[in-house]
């Protein structure tokens, strides 16, 4: 070696490959609370669901909605006080410090932290809503659609619950702060979804009603954006401690703000706006007609059935209604507003028939009196007059309603009446004023 050395005037030279250094993103998604925290995630919001499983599989709407309530209100706390678990775990160590001289860029490393604080409660976000989304399917037959862009902005709030937890986490050492955080988190994501001001739209837990509406396009990116830009913002800003990569901060926090204010500039609906394909009327060929909105069109069949044996006594009769309607919009003249079908419906079928016939029924007889309308010694008459009539055009199911016993002489009376005789009176007791109970005709 020393000859071939000195014939070529070199000496011994050595190299040495850098070893390449194994990425630790996989390593902190695999190990610890993370996968158990994706699972928890995944589970809880499915036994949620379940719970109320028969009053969302009938509409994409009820669906997202339920979900959207259900991962804010049960998933939220529980990706809080995980996160501030896992944001406390080097200070639990007792490696904070040592973690701190490593010459890694300190941003980088923060967001590998918490990336199983983000990544494994979003992925179980996925995983329910794919379940709830399959579970829809055979059952939504009417128009509309899933609105996936709410649910994915649904998994960014969830992710961003996550990091706001971990951020938590790494400043403050208390061992109570986690429990204490998530019941904090449970309390204002409660408060914000149920109150009347524009600012419960920021929050993940906000109620929708109606089913026949559609989010307006910007408001699922302008949510993502608002909770991930508040949740980057607070990394950052905790991981650069000081200096220059500090100001990084800003640049979430001004788009965050953005969206924020956008937001907040919706009317008193928020969002939401009605969907024509689906607030789009449905009506039968009947007489009272019965309308539906396009939404619940596979229902309307079902609910003309229910409807039938009293739509067939009002038939033609002054002051009968002209059209029995739910959905969008004010009642026009000889409309009578419906009782939402859906509420008595399971995975699409009208469950109670009877009882909906019933429920109709006491919308057409009962009215709203005001406290100057004439009270007087016929009222208690009066009241048995109109459970009459209620009994004798859709009789309620037994164990539903009030007892109708008292008023049974009056519906053996109309019951043995010939059937001019009972369209000649139902069409009396229309036209009376059932306020003043001295204009209610007794059968």
């Amino acid at each position: 070696a020393h000859t071939a050395d000195h014939a070529t005037g070199q000496g011994l030279q050595l190299r040495v490959h850098p070893v390449a250094q194994p990425d630790p993103l996989p390593t902190e998604l695999r190990r610890g609370l993370g996968p158990w925290l994706g699972a928890a995630v995944a589970a809880l919001v499915l036994a949620g669901m379940y719970g109320k499983g028969p009053g969302w599989q009938g509409r994409w709407t009820d669906t997202t909605d339920m979900l959207h309530v259900t991962t804010g209100l049960l998933g939220g706390p529980l990706v809080l006080a995980a996160g501030c678990v896992l944001g406390g775990r080097e200070r639990r160590r007792g490696t904070l410090e040592l973690l701190g001289s490593v010459p890694r860029d300190p941003v980088r490393r923060a967001l590998v932290a918490a990336a199983p604080a983000a990544a494994w409660p979003a992925a179980g976000h996925l995983v329910a809503a794919l379940v709830c989304l399959a579970a829809t399917w055979p059952y939504a037959g009417g128009a509309g659609r899933p609105f996936l862009d709410l649910v994915l902005a649904d998994t960014v709030a969830l992710a961003s619950l996550g990091v706001l937890g971990h951020v938590v986490g790494r400043l403050v050492g208390w061992r109570l702060t986690a429990p204490l955080l998530a019941v904090v988190g449970y309390v204002g994501l409660a408060v914000g979804s149920y109150t009347d001001s524009g600012a419960r739209w920021l929050g993940p837990a906000a109620e929708h009603r109606y089913y026949w509406d559609q989010p307006v396009g910007w408001f699922a990116p302008a949510s993502a954006a608002w909770a991930g830009g508040l949740a980057l913002a607070a990394l950052v800003a905790c991981a650069a401690r000081r200096g220059r990569p500090r100001l990084w901060a800003l640049v979430p926090l001004g788009v965050a703000l953005a969206a924020g204010a956008a937001i907040l500039r919706l009317p008193s609906d928020g969002p939401w706006r009605p969907d024509p394909a689906a607030a789009r009327l449905v009506c039968d060929g009947g007489s009272p007609q019965v309308c539906l909105p396009a939404v619940d069109r596979d229902l309307l069949p079902q609910v003309s059935a229910a409807l039938a044996p009293m739509n067939a006594r009002l038939h033609g009769l002054p002051g009968a209604p002209a059209r029995w309607l739910t959905g969008p919009g004010e009642p026009g003249p000889g409309d009578r507003p419906l009782p939402d079908p859906a509420e008595d419906a399971t995975r699409g079928r009208l469950d109670h028939p009877e009882q909906y016939a019933n429920a109709v029924a006491q919308w057409l007889v009962s009215e709203t009196c005001r406290p100057g309308d004439p009270v007087g010694p016929g009222t208690e008459q009066a009241a048995l007059v109109q459970l009459a009539v209620l009994e004798w055009l859709a009789p309620a199911p037994d164990g539903y309603g009030v007892d109708s016993a008292p008023a049974q002489p009056l519906v053996d009376r109309l019951k043995a009446k010939s059937p001019e005789e009972q369209r000649g009176y139902l069409a009396r007791f229309l036209a009376a004023d059932r306020c003043d109970p001295a204009e209610v005709p007794l059968p």
